[in-house]
């Protein structure tokens, strides 16, 4: 075991993966010389060669495109979007292509590829850098989308996305890239696509939460504990297909549930769990079902007071709890 960053443990496994199999090419905007913009591919391209680390025009709809194609044509792919909010110009090629390759063929084809892309807010990166588009891609059937939270996880997600046969949306939140530390084992594992992980074993409210997020919610739940509040932390790892076993299970142990994410409420990731919660496990909840989100503004502000009044933080999330607890 080692102590890593999730940007360190995400850079071994796809080094890895790529030692492991020649067919596996990276491309994106600046990830060859310059080692892209937060140096997650540093020295592949003298490790791998240009052909296998490819420097592209400033152009997402190509990236995907140019992808899918190798992928169609024997390659496993892995694309790089340098921050999700320069993705939707590829938004055609991954939603009308990738994801309907499997399914027009009668699963005579399939695209394994991996769009890999930064996310998220708390960096002071304003309109353009700070975007969370989990909801819109979890959304359309034919994709996985996948948002690790620790080293660990992001380490064996990586590996197995890039293994998977279907096209793979991997989400990174920027701000854990170095601030989130934890221990990766040496050498080959994987962390199986669609399964969560109970981070924080409880009994009295279930918090579901991903990415950054994750940590924020750990960080409540060891605060209210203090006020003999015992919260159970759900780690959903990946959106989609989600791990609805895992979810209910401790939704229907706990009866009470907070869903925790920074995108906005209306339409987010949360509202597909609260009707999955709703709809399953309905007789277990002792409250109503509570989500602890951005507000629905068009973008993450730049200045940092306003930043802050977005962000869902630990005081957030506890307060919701206490109040959820009381109920």
């Amino acid at each position: 075991m080692a102590v890593k960053t999730v940007i360190e443990a995400l850079r071994e496994g796809l080094w890895e993966e790529m030692k492991r199999d020649e067919r596996v090419i990276v491309l994106g905007e600046d990830i060859g010389i310059q080692g892209g913009v937060f140096r997650l591919t540093d020295g592949f391209v003298q490790e791998f060669g240009e052909e296998r680390v490819i420097d592209t025009p400033l152009a997402e709809s190509l990236i995907v495109g140019a992808a899918i194609g190798a992928a169609m044509n024997g390659l496993k792919p892995v694309a790089e979007i340098q921050f999700a909010d320069f993705i939707y110009p590829a938004v055609d090629q991954i939603i009308n292509e990738a994801a309907k390759i499997r399914y027009r063929s009668t699963s005579n084809y399939s695209c394994p590829i991996v769009v890999r892309a930064p996310y998220g807010g708390g960096i002071h990166g304003g309109l353009y850098h700070s975007q969370s588009l989990e909801a819109l891609f979890s959304h359309i059937a034919g994709l996985k989308v996948v948002a690790p939270s620790t080293p660990y996880d992001a380490k064996g997600l990586i590996k197995a996305a890039v293994r998977d046969v279907d096209p793979v949306i991997f989400l990174e939140h920027k701000k854990t890239y170095r601030l989130i530390k934890g221990e990766v084992p040496e050498g080959d594992y994987v962390v199986p696509l669609g399964k969560a992980d109970v981070k924080r074993q409880g009994k009295n409210i279930t918090v579901v939460a991903y990415g950054l997020m994750l940590h924020y919610s750990l960080e409540a739940a060891e605060a209210v504990s203090r006020d003999g509040i015992d919260v159970e932390v759900v780690d959903l790892r990946t959106l989609r297909p989600l791990d609805k076993e895992t979810l209910l299970s401790s939704v229907k142990k706990t009866g009470k549930v907070i869903i925790v994410h920074e995108d906005s409420k209306f339409g987010g990731f949360g509202a597909e769990l609260s009707a999955t919660i709703a709809e399953e496990a309905f007789d277990y909840l002792d409250g109503p079902i509570v989500r602890v989100t951005a507000p629905d503004v068009p973008a993450m502000p730049y200045s940092p007071p306003l930043e802050d009044y977005c962000m869902p933080s630990p005081e957030k999330i506890a307060g919701a709890i206490r109040q959820l607890a009381a109920y």
